[in-house]
């Protein structure tokens, strides 16, 4: 016999992007996760997907976070130094603002459990722009709080990204089972993952029970994958 988990409500921002999208598409097949996708646009929905998208700007998404009344908060927000014109108050606006702007509002909504998609390389003291900023974002989330925290810090993330074309993207997407097999010893963390991969981690996750910090690199990964199948 097959022990079912109970139905987890995860409230899920940046539902638009490569992870978010594929996150929707496999609960259309669970019956232990109802998401609520938190977005500034609306989006095409898999068929057969059972969910609710909640719309505003961004600045009224702690209403909607307080509204989607959900148990677990998934965030993978991000955006790209191209998207962000190059300048670095817009990049941060999004990657760390934002960020603990939703972790707050789920926190005060009545959120305990966060699962927030950060960076494989994350440090504050890199001197690389992305991982020093995706550091800061992960120090300020300690904070706010909640009874537990998943952070993820996946590598490149292999999968099929809609109406958003990023030619390099593709390119180490191509080359990754061999830039992989060369990522050894301290580089191994920047290893490639399948984002449906992920998305599967990301909901086992969401049914775990216990409190604390947990920080999820390429080798930990690697172990929840082996536990979810795939």
């Amino acid at each position: 016999m097959t022990y079912q988990f109970p139905q987890r409500r995860l409230c899920l921002v940046g539902a638009t992007g490569l992870t978010g999208s594929s996150l929707i598409e496999q609960a259309v097949s669970r019956s232990d996760i109802r998401i609520v996708g938190v977005a500034r646009r609306e989006m095409p929905l898999p068929e057969g997907a059972r969910m609710e998208m909640l719309l505003a700007d961004p600045s009224g998404w702690a209403d909607a976070i307080a509204a989607a009344n959900a148990e677990v908060l998934v965030c993978s927000l991000g955006t790209t130094w191209r998207k962000a014109g190059k300048d670095e108050a817009a990049f941060r606006a999004v990657d760390h603002d934002l960020v603990l702007s939703c972790a707050r509002a789920a926190k005060a909504a009545g959120i305990e459990h966060a699962v927030v998609v950060s960076s494989a390389g994350a440090d504050m003291a890199s001197g690389n722009r992305y991982l020093r900023l995706k550091g800061e974002m992960e120090h300020a989330l300690a904070k706010v709080g909640f009874r537990r925290l998943d952070i993820l810090r996946p590598g490149l993330l292999r999968g099929v990204r809609r109406n958003d074309p990023r030619p390099l993207e593709r390119l180490a997407m191509l080359a990754s089972p061999v830039i992989d097999l060369l990522l050894q010893g301290e580089w191994r963390r920047f290893r490639s993952i399948r984002v449906d991969v992920l998305a599967r981690i990301i909901f086992a996750l969401a049914q775990e029970k216990a409190g604390g910090r947990f920080v999820h690199d390429y080798d930990a990964l690697r172990r929840a994958k082996r536990r979810v199948g795939g």
